[in-house]
Protein backbone atom coordinates (compact mmCIF):
# COMPACT_ATOMS: atom_id res chain seq x y z
CA UNK A 1 0.00 0.00 0.00
CA UNK A 2 1.44 3.73 -0.70
CA UNK A 3 -0.43 6.78 1.49
CA UNK A 4 -0.93 10.36 0.13
CA UNK A 5 -0.97 12.74 3.30
CA UNK A 6 -2.28 16.18 2.66
CA UNK A 7 -1.49 18.77 5.74
CA UNK A 8 -4.03 21.20 5.00
CA UNK A 9 -4.62 24.68 5.79
CA UNK A 10 -7.29 26.59 4.82
CA UNK A 11 -7.34 29.97 2.81
CA UNK A 12 -7.16 32.90 4.71
CA UNK A 13 -10.45 34.11 3.68
CA UNK A 14 -12.49 30.73 5.34
CA UNK A 15 -13.40 30.69 8.48
CA UNK A 16 -12.86 27.96 10.30
CA UNK A 17 -15.98 26.34 10.92
CA UNK A 18 -16.97 26.89 6.83
CA UNK A 19 -13.13 25.24 6.07
CA UNK A 20 -14.16 21.96 7.96
CA UNK A 21 -17.95 22.48 6.73
CA UNK A 22 -16.81 22.29 3.03
CA UNK A 23 -14.35 20.01 3.28
CA UNK A 24 -16.10 17.24 5.23
CA UNK A 25 -20.05 18.22 3.60
CA UNK A 26 -18.84 19.02 -0.55
CA UNK A 27 -14.87 18.12 -1.43
CA UNK A 28 -15.83 14.51 0.93
CA UNK A 29 -18.28 13.70 -1.24
CA UNK A 30 -16.34 14.44 -4.13
CA UNK A 31 -13.56 12.43 -3.72
CA UNK A 32 -15.87 9.65 -3.18
CA UNK A 33 -17.54 10.01 -5.99
CA UNK A 34 -14.04 9.62 -8.00
CA UNK A 35 -12.51 7.02 -5.35
CA UNK A 36 -13.43 4.28 -8.04
CA UNK A 37 -12.00 5.85 -11.13
CA UNK A 38 -8.53 7.09 -9.66
CA UNK A 39 -8.47 3.91 -7.49
CA UNK A 40 -8.31 5.19 -4.06
CA UNK A 41 -9.01 2.39 -1.41
CA UNK A 42 -9.19 4.07 1.37
CA UNK A 43 -9.74 8.12 2.07
CA UNK A 44 -9.82 9.43 5.96
CA UNK A 45 -10.18 13.27 7.07
CA UNK A 46 -8.78 14.07 10.10
CA UNK A 47 -10.48 17.81 11.36
CA UNK A 48 -8.08 19.57 14.04
CA UNK A 49 -9.94 20.54 17.15
CA UNK A 50 -8.83 23.13 18.86
CA UNK A 51 -8.63 22.59 22.28
CA UNK A 52 -6.41 23.76 25.35
CA UNK A 53 -4.46 20.27 25.44
CA UNK A 54 -4.04 20.51 22.00
CA UNK A 55 -2.26 24.08 22.44
CA UNK A 56 -0.46 22.73 25.41
CA UNK A 57 0.98 20.05 23.27
CA UNK A 58 2.07 22.06 20.63
CA UNK A 59 3.86 24.44 23.06
CA UNK A 60 5.19 21.53 24.91
CA UNK A 61 7.40 20.86 21.24
CA UNK A 62 7.89 24.18 20.59
CA UNK A 63 5.75 23.21 17.46
CA UNK A 64 4.65 24.98 14.05
CA UNK A 65 1.09 26.98 13.41
CA UNK A 66 -1.12 23.83 13.52
CA UNK A 67 -2.72 22.57 10.48
CA UNK A 68 -6.22 22.61 9.98
CA UNK A 69 -6.58 19.06 8.92
CA UNK A 70 -5.22 15.79 7.04
CA UNK A 71 -6.60 14.20 4.78
CA UNK A 72 -4.85 10.34 3.92
CA UNK A 73 -5.57 8.39 1.01
CA UNK A 74 -4.36 5.19 0.11
CA UNK A 75 -3.79 2.88 -2.93
CA UNK A 76 -2.91 -0.64 -3.50
CA UNK A 77 0.82 0.80 -5.03
CA UNK A 78 2.41 4.09 -6.35
CA UNK A 79 2.36 2.37 -9.82
CA UNK A 80 -1.60 1.80 -9.25
CA UNK A 81 -1.64 6.06 -8.12
CA UNK A 82 0.10 6.50 -11.46
CA UNK A 83 -1.88 4.54 -13.73
CA UNK A 84 -5.17 5.35 -12.26
CA UNK A 85 -4.16 9.35 -13.16
CA UNK A 86 -2.71 8.76 -16.64
CA UNK A 87 -6.37 7.70 -17.90
CA UNK A 88 -8.78 10.32 -19.15
CA UNK A 89 -10.97 9.92 -16.71
CA UNK A 90 -8.53 9.85 -14.34
CA UNK A 91 -7.43 13.20 -15.32
CA UNK A 92 -10.88 14.95 -15.60
CA UNK A 93 -11.35 13.52 -11.79
CA UNK A 94 -8.09 14.54 -10.81
CA UNK A 95 -8.90 18.28 -12.52
CA UNK A 96 -11.96 17.96 -10.84
CA UNK A 97 -10.30 17.85 -7.35
CA UNK A 98 -7.66 20.55 -7.48
CA UNK A 99 -10.59 22.53 -8.87
CA UNK A 100 -12.62 22.35 -5.71
CA UNK A 101 -9.18 22.04 -3.41
CA UNK A 102 -8.59 25.61 -4.54
CA UNK A 103 -12.26 26.80 -2.87
CA UNK A 104 -10.77 26.01 0.44
CA UNK A 105 -7.19 24.98 0.73
CA UNK A 106 -4.18 27.43 0.61
CA UNK A 107 -1.92 25.19 -1.16
CA UNK A 108 0.76 27.14 -0.86
CA UNK A 109 1.27 26.48 3.13
CA UNK A 110 0.09 23.21 2.77
CA UNK A 111 1.30 19.83 2.58
CA UNK A 112 1.68 16.55 0.36
CA UNK A 113 3.37 13.40 0.05
CA UNK A 114 3.30 9.91 -0.72
CA UNK A 115 4.28 7.70 2.33
CA UNK A 116 4.90 4.42 3.67
CA UNK A 117 3.00 3.05 6.91
CA UNK A 118 5.27 0.26 9.26
CA UNK A 119 2.75 -0.19 12.17
CA UNK A 120 4.09 -0.19 15.69
CA UNK A 121 1.53 -0.38 17.89
CA UNK A 122 -2.31 -1.42 17.72
CA UNK A 123 -3.94 -3.83 15.18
Amino acid sequence: MIKLLFCLRRRADVSPEAFHRYWRETHGPLVAKHAATLRIRRYLQSHTVDSPAGRALAASRRGHEAFDGVAELWWDSEADLAEATTTPAGQAAGAELLEDEARFIDHARSAIWLAEEYLVVGA
